[in-house]
């Protein structure tokens, strides 16, 4: 772990999902597979099936902009098909039993929730899914809010961020996430800023401008005075 100042503490914890709470990678390796094969069937998209890695590293992304990325040469058509065969089969592998959350998740969320800590997630997926993985994974009920640009069509998660905070009335807050976009989004709001460096498919300076960085989640804990609660959830 590495800490760049003395952090304040916090009335809540907003949490991007994929890459910091879900190890996307273990529902995604099928998924991509599934959505790129369908793909040919349709004759939407008939080149090879583009690495995972382009599809891992685009997380965090809007998914017009992931799938720019993924396949640049696909079409308008192959993209929308896209992002509905994504969802359909995100879904389904989910319901299946595909998809963990990191280790000390559940733990450390506990303890969070122990010491009064008002929990919520920010991300960039679609709606269905960035409900269903809590949902799933059974700690729904654990966070007061749950946000998505899929929901709420915000143009950036500075946007999304800035939506949940002025929601919920929250003046202090830790943004938690592994991608530039939950940096950003922390720091544009005003917020303490945690970067996730246990994923393994970051760029190089995605975490550039974090306050502290993690490489297991629930190094999370050790950045809080346990001397101390926050003020009680609503």
């Amino acid at each position: 772990m590495s800490r760049n100042n003395t952090p304040p503490l916090p009335q809540a914890v907003i949490f991007d999902l994929d890459g910091t709470l879900f190890q996307t990678e273990t529902l995604l390796e099928t998924v991509h597979q599934r959505v790129f094969g369908q793909l040919r069937n349709e004759g939407l998209y008939i080149k090879p099936t583009p690495p995972i890695d382009r599809l891992l590293g685009s997380l965090g992304m809007l998914l017009t902009d992931i799938w720019k990325r993924v396949m640049p040469d696909g079409s308008p058509e192959a993209h929308a098909r896209a992002n509905e065969l994504l969802l359909l089969y995100e879904m389904e592998e989910l319901e299946g039993g595909r998809g963990r959350l990191y280790p000390g998740v559940i733990e450390t969320l506990t303890e969070l929730r122990n010491r009064g800590m008002r929990l919520f997630i920010a991300s960039n997926g679609l709606e269905e899914y960035v409900k269903g993985v809590p949902a799933v994974n059974g700690i729904a009920a654990w966070f007061e809010g749950i946000y998505s640009a899929g929901e709420y069509a915000t143009a950036s998660k500075v946007d999304l961020v800035r939506k949940l905070l002025d929601t919920y009335r929250v003046e202090q807050a830790w943004m938690v996430g592994d991608r530039s976009s939950d940096v950003e989004a922390g720091k544009s709001n005003g917020l303490y800023v945690v970067g996730c460096d246990y994923a393994g498919f970051r760029r190089d300076g995605e975490l550039d401008g974090a306050d502290a960085v993690i490489r297991s989640f629930p190094e999370l804990l050790t950045l809080m005075p346990k001397q101390q609660s926050g003020p009680e959830a609503r």
